[in-house]
């Protein structure tokens, strides 16, 4: 497969996403979300005080923004940044990506621990936010619950587990919560990182331990590297 560079001069980019004709993406430390044409030009659409990570949008089409450090979830409707919800009492580390589904309910995973300190990797949870900001925890001893996305019917939920080196699948249920938690790829020698759905159903999954990105079928098999 061929790559061209876009854009560079970033300093931490995260969270991308496909919206209205644009890549979307947070350039986490240095505080900004952009948003990217395939020309290769971009647009600072917000800056945020507090590293943003997972995008998304509501159903009239405002965008959340997850706030890292200060375990928020934001919404920029153009004009302003406004708080949804607050995350702090179940994220208590920095919190990170997330998918937003099409009735604006949104997935959002955490750290659980603190990285670059030596600290022991510690298992955290699977956050959900409803559009009207309700708070609930998901699901438990998730490690390092990452890239997330949400299957082409709609019926599941994938959760890339960085420090577990697996990818976890979820049921969605009505109410939004999950259950039938199973392992849909594990990634031994991998570190999965972002991922991305393809039009086959298999995912596409970053791994920062080696320079590739790999596309998986469900059960494991590596198709594409």
């Amino acid at each position: 497969m061929n790559s061209k560079i876009l854009l560079d001069g970033l300093t931490f980019s995260e969270g991308p996403r496909w919206h209205e004709g644009r890549l979307w993406f947070s350039d986490m430390q240095d505080q900004k979300v952009y948003a990217l044409d395939l020309d290769g030009k971009a647009e600072i659409i917000v800056e945020v005080p507090n590293n943003p990570s997972g995008l998304g949008w509501t159903t009239n089409g405002d965008l959340l923004i997850v706030s890292m450090l200060d375990h928020r979830l934001l919404k920029f409707d153009g004009t302003k940044l406004v708080e949804v919800a607050d995350l702090s009492h179940l994220a208590k580390v920095a919190c990170n990506d997330m998918v937003v589904d099409a009735d604006g309910y949104a997935y959002i995973g955490n750290f659980g621990f603190t990285l670059n300190t030596g600290e022991e990797p510690k298992t955290t949870n699977l956050i959900g936010v409803s559009p009207e900001g309700e708070v609930k925890e998901l699901a438990t001893d998730m490690m390092f619950p990452n890239g997330t996305i949400i299957t082409h019917d709609k019926k599941s939920l994938v959760v890339a587990e960085t420090f577990g080196g697996r990818l976890t699948a979820f049921d969605i249920n009505a109410d939004k919560s999950l259950s039938n938690r199973r392992v849909w790829a594990q990634l031994d020698g991998y570190v999965p990182d972002g991922i991305a759905l393809d039009p086959s159903g298999d995912i596409w999954v970053a791994t920062p331990n080696q320079p590739v990105v790999i596309r998986v079928k469900e059960g494991g098999e590596i198709i594409d590297t």
